[in-house]
């Protein structure tokens, strides 16, 4: 069997050193494989194109390319375009491996996803056991939201969460390889031909759920996503949305979740699980009030969700994505220098 190809996207944004780290850490654990780098800015605007492109160039590594997006669409849109930019001869690869710009693989990391998905070819999409940079797991595989698990999620009471577990969109951290619903996009493996049938990332999502939504389409088509454990990639997480320290939820975190619900499963049901978001955050918010302790979402967050519920209620049905890898608008690297 002839060695698949692989290409690697990191997608940047404001963080061009903290990327060429991420890059460094790839690069390493590439070594001997069949593959090369595409390295995405996402529009930053602030000398990172510039700054990588530079670095890329004093270091001689042909197998590296730094791309511009040419706008700021968010995660999916980015690495489409670091999808759609192919192999420097003008292929396609048959593995897309997307790592995040502030995700690090380790050792054996990048191989353990290419083995499982040579040995599994049900297997459509591999994600990694993630975890931070002091060796903490990371909570990245998940069930796939629904109206239980928005109410489950927004009470955070134990009571509930007790007779509502297999429900809970957060799965109880794997110890071993296992098929998930969907995995967190840090360190994700896809097979290309897989993305060929049933499309690109949907860029209609800037931030959030769109890996969801791609696993979802994916299981649709009857391909699995598996979460790799021997994978092992250290992650610090959020630093290019700096959600960390949100003290209110961006607009782009709502429309995400509406559109994915009112997409996958019309708009009736993202109403419905909207509703029981509510439920659960109130009673959340109650029971945080009895106990005096502070609420672990953010203020006006239940507010927030009700009114923009109410506005895209209105709007028309989002429609299926039709973004695929084979178009004429197709988009080369050297195009967007």
């Amino acid at each position: 069997m002839a060695e698949p190809t692989l290409l690697t996207i990191i997608l940047n944004y404001r963080t061009p050193d903290m990327t060429m780290q991420a890059l460094e850490a790839a690069l390493r654990e590439m070594e001997g494989l069949n593959g090369e780098v595409v390295v995405v800015d996402n529009d930053s605007q602030d000398g990172s194109f510039e700054k990588m492109s530079t670095a890329v160039m004093a270091r001689g590594l042909v197998n590296v390319r730094v791309v511009q997006s040419g706008r700021n669409g968010g995660f999916g849109a980015g690495n489409n375009v670091g999808i759609r930019t192919g192999l420097s001869n003008g292929r396609q690869p048959d593995l897309i491996y997307i790592l995040n710009s502030d995700a690090f693989p380790g050792p054996d990391s990048i191989r353990q996803l290419m083995a499982h998905l040579r040995a599994n070819p049900e297997t459509g999409l591999a994600g990694s056991y993630i975890h931070g940079p002091g060796g903490e797991p990371h909570i990245t595989a998940f069930r796939f939201p629904s109206i239980l698990s928005e109410f489950e999620g927004a009470a955070k009471f134990g009571p509930i969460s007790k007779v509502l577990k297999s429900f809970a969109q957060p799965l109880p951290l794997p110890r071993k390889t296992r098929t998930v619903d969907w995995v967190a996009g840090a360190s994700l493996m896809i097979r290309r031909n897989v993305l060929d049938e049933i499309g690109l990332f949907d860029e209609t999502f800037f931030l959030y759920f769109e890996e969801t939504d791609l696993c979802l389409r994916a299981k649709r088509a009857g391909r699995n996503t598996v979460y790799v454990r021997e994978s092992e990639v250290a992650h610090i997480g959020s630093v290019s949305t700096g959600m960390k320290t949100w003290t209110k939820m961006p607009d782009y975190w709502f429309d995400s979740r509406w559109h994915y619900f009112a997409k996958n499963r019309g708009k009736f049901y993202a109403a419905l699980a909207t509703g029981a978001h509510l439920f659960g955050g109130t009673i959340h918010w109650i029971v945080s009030r009895l106990r005096k302790k502070p609420r672990s979402s953010p203020q006006g967050s239940l507010r927030h969700l009700t009114s923009h519920a109410v506005k895209s209620a209105g709007k028309p049905k989002p429609k299926q994505s039709k973004s695929f890898i084979s178009k004429e608008t197709r988009i080369a690297g050297h195009e967007l220098k």
